[in-house]
């Protein structure tokens, strides 16, 4: 949608019909470009999403350009947020909730899912073996984001932390890392 387009839905004029002045407020908070700020956990859980979707896209496809292509954007995910995590979250809720196995488990996963970067990073896909890897990687992620979801997020969303802060920082890193790394932001 263009700026001029933006400016007459958001300048609708009052005789507009009733339906067409519903619609305009929705277009125009659709098209705005700034990114609505997000508490931390909310944060996380939109990558777990995001990175779930591409999982099941890898899934459905038959192309090998396209499944390189769904599993070079699922490793440059999955290492911003985990190095979002470790470096940013993480520390946070651990002090916060004075923890001694959410965190230190979440960290393992983590360096077990680096592993399996490692060995399908910029990999051509070569079969059912490198299918396989990404198989066990998707389910092993799946058993990572229940565990955030369901222990620790609930936990650190009941301490006195600034979710919002915590968010706007992560938010702030991703975006660095993303640069450094050629990847968008989402």
């Amino acid at each position: 949608m263009t700026t001029a387009t933006k400016a007459k839905t958001r300048t609708a004029p009052k005789t507009a019909p009733k339906t067409a002045s519903k619609t305009a407020p929705k277009t125009a908070s659709k098209t705005t470009t700034a990114p609505k700020a997000q508490g931390a956990t909310e944060l996380l859980r939109a990558d777990h999403k995001l990175v779930s979707g591409l999982f099941a896209e890898y899934e459905k496809t038959r192309s090998a350009a396209k499944k390189k292509t769904l599993v070079n954007r699922i490793c440059l995910e999955l290492t911003v947020h985990a190095q979002v995590e470790e470096e940013i979250f993480y520390p946070a809720v651990k002090k916060a909730l004075k923890d001694k196995t959410l965190v230190p488990e979440a960290t393992v996963e983590h360096a077990t899912l680096k592993e399996l970067i490692e060995q399908v990073e910029g990999v051509a896909p070569d079969g059912e073996m490198f299918d396989a890897k990404i198989k066990v990687m998707s389910e092993y992620v799946k058993h990572h984001v229940k565990e955030e979801q369901n222990e620790m997020f609930p936990k650190a969303n009941a301490t006195k932390l600034d979710m919002m802060q915590l968010g706007a920082d992560i938010a702030a890193r991703k975006e660095e890392l993303m640069a450094e790394k050629g990847g968008a932001t989402t």
